[in-house]
């Protein structure tokens, strides 16, 4: 009885294939609780609160660690870092607010900074999704044309026994080793794949990848203005909680996990312990323009950096949304005269054999 009872509380577990607490959870995580705060309540009263909200069974218990940390006499803070849960940016920024006396701010700034990144990813995924099922159409009607349209068509050629156009020819060859080439294809995939897998934390291949997807056409500015306002709108959060300019470096340097924009924090950080300035350390790398940096500078001069890192990362959630949409726009009719393209230069080849076709048979 023991084992069936066992058996049946293992089926009715959650079903887990992220970490428990992912982008969108965090982000009601901290907004609700920085709302229970602002409503009058204790933390420990809000943390009940969010755990009877729950109907998940893994968030639940992440949230009761967190009350339980703090009821034997933990801070905040260093009940989320117990928790494995949050990154050294989260609950090290927990800490800052808790001892400068603005962990409502930090909560809210948090629960802004998460919400950007779950809109971001949802306007990517609408970006990308409909390429990709695009894509795969595309795929099905080649592999239907040259495994199935084109030999039919050859078949009927050979019994012509005059030589093809040239355009004819090159579409049987490629419909012959069809195969060959998908394999060539699904072989070169799935190196990449176990490539990512084994190589990903190594510096020469974080160092490519980074330059790839700086540099890749149409999507290149896209991927630099969405770093630069995930590392503006952390530095914004961490400078309204008073965090020291290097310490904030560093947990910038850890949260985003991007290698052009860590080598350039480490060069800026530096640079400021040899008594320079953040802009000079940040200057000398092409990911940051030149209106940034500028701004980077004037904010230094007048000791604004927390007001300039906000409006900048407003800036530029503004200008993401708008290339998304833009590219979103531009990829549809490209992928459709792709299509057309394909479909076309096929059926070209395979009917310009019919064109001479009196000649053949004479």
């Amino acid at each position: 009885m023991e084992q069936s009872t066992s058996l049946w509380e293992k089926l009715n577990t959650d079903i887990r294939l992220g970490p428990v607490l992912n982008d969108k959870a965090k982000e009601y995580f901290y907004s609700e609780f920085a709302s229970l705060l602002d409503a009058g309540m204790d933390i420990k009263r809000s943390l009940d609160i969010l755990i009877e909200e729950q109907d998940k069974k893994a968030k639940k218990e992440a949230f009761l660690f967190i009350k339980e940390s703090i009821v034997k006499g933990d801070n905040l803070s260093e009940a989320m870092r117990k928790s494995g849960n949050f990154s050294p940016y989260e609950y090290q920024s927990i800490r800052i607010g808790e001892e400068a006396g603005k962990l409502k701010i930090v909560l809210h700034q948090l629960g802004k900074y998460f919400e950007e990144k779950v809109k971001l990813r949802k306007q990517m995924v609408s970006v990308f999704t409909y390429p990709g099922f695009v894509l795969m159409i595309t795929f099905g009607v080649l592999y239907f044309m040259l495994s199935t349209v084109v030999p039919m068509f050859q078949e009927v050629f050979q019994q012509f026994g005059k030589e093809l156009p040239w355009l004819t020819q090159k579409i049987i060859a490629f419909s012959e080793n069809f195969s060959y080439i998908l394999l060539g294809v699904l072989g070169i995939i799935v190196t990449i794949v176990l490539l990512h897998v084994t190589q990903r934390k190594e510096v020469w291949y974080r160092d490519l990848t980074g330059k790839l997807l700086l540099n890749a056409p149409i999507f290149g500015k896209l991927f630099r203005k969405i770093y630069l306002a995930r590392f503006a709108q952390s530095m914004s959060l961490l400078m309204v909680s008073r965090t020291p300019l290097v310490k904030s470096l560093d947990l910038v340097s850890e949260m985003i996990g991007f290698y052009p924009i860590e080598v350039a924090l480490t060069n800026a950080r530096k640079e400021i312990l040899r008594g320079n300035s953040l802009h000079a350390g940040l200057s000398n790398f092409p990911i940051f323009d030149r209106r940034f940096i500028s701004l980077v500078k004037i904010a230094e001069e007048i000791n604004q950096l927390d007001t300039t890192f906000e409006r900048v990362t407003i800036q530029l959630n503004s200008d993401i949304e708008y290339q998304t949409k833009l590219i979103g726009t531009l990829i549809e009719p490209i992928i459709i005269i792709l299509i057309g393209g394909i479909v076309g230069v096929i059926m070209i080849a395979m009917y310009l054999p019919m064109f001479n076709l009196s000649e053949v048979i004479q």
